[in-house]
């Protein structure tokens, strides 16, 4: 979501990996202090479900002590009451229930590291916010763009968003000081391979039957209480 984000914050700080790791806690703290930082969207981590899987200690580090370094930085900041904003997901639900639509009052219940990971991030962000104003978004989005893989699930939903729709609804969300946790949602439930359809016709359907790997949150479809769901339009057509 970073180079939509810095779309519609142009005037934004969007540093690469190179330019700041999260990871080493004095160089995020220097860059924090140095840049006079007021606001972080803090949307950087590993989000393949497999590699986390099979890397935990680098997932943890990343996920966990790098949002955690980030937020102590920005505690730290002369900045009078910083704004720490945290990209979750959809994932931190179990996603068992088929039909249901998790709100922000259900309860969370990951089922692969990765999500544990994002809901540690989000337990963070919660527990040091005594001298900041903490957002938490849950979402669920992707690059628009032909589906990058050859299949989609048929037996996978989701309240999927494009991800210039998830950064405008985030934008919103700042420009209004929003705090606690928010989900930003479609207006529309998917199946994976439904929307995947919406940009290459030839994607083959699969199953969870056919699939070996860690732990899928198989719903992923939210509601929120606390803003309307984004309207879903593809405009792109499927080729």
């Amino acid at each position: 979501m970073g180079s939509q984000l810095k779309l519609v914050f142009p005037d934004g700080l969007l540093p690469i990996h190179d330019q700041l790791d999260i990871t080493d806690e004095q160089t995020t703290a220097h860059y924090v202090r140095d840049k006079s930082v007021d606001t972080v969207i803090h949307c950087a981590a590993l989000t393949n479900i497999r590699y986390c899987e099979e890397h935990r200690e680098e997932a943890f580090n990343v996920n966990v002590n790098g949002t955690r370094a980030l937020l102590e930085a920005l505690a730290l900041s002369s900045v009078d009451q910083p704004y720490f904003v945290f990209v979750s997901t959809a994932c931190v639900f179990t996603g068992n229930s088929p039909d249901k639509y998790y709100s922000e009052k259900d309860v969370p219940y990951p089922k692969n590291f990765y999500a544990v990971t994002k809901l540690l991030g989000e337990c963070i962000s919660n527990k040091l916010s005594k001298n900041l104003k903490i957002l938490v978004v849950r979402t669920n989005f992707i690059e628009r763009g032909k589906w990058p893989y050859p299949r989609a699930f048929t037996d996978r939903f989701a309240t999927y968003l494009y991800s210039d729709q998830a950064a405008k609804a985030v934008k919103s969300l700042v420009d209004k000081g929003t705090t606690g946790i928010v989900h930003i949602c479609g207006d529309k439930r998917m199946s994976m391979f439904d929307f995947a359809r919406l940009t290459d016709l030839e994607v083959e359907p699969m199953t969870l039957r056919h699939y070996s790997g860690p732990p899928l949150t198989v719903n992923m479809s939210l509601s929120s209480g606390k803003i309307p769901s984004v309207h879903f339009e593809s405009t792109i057509e499927a080729r």
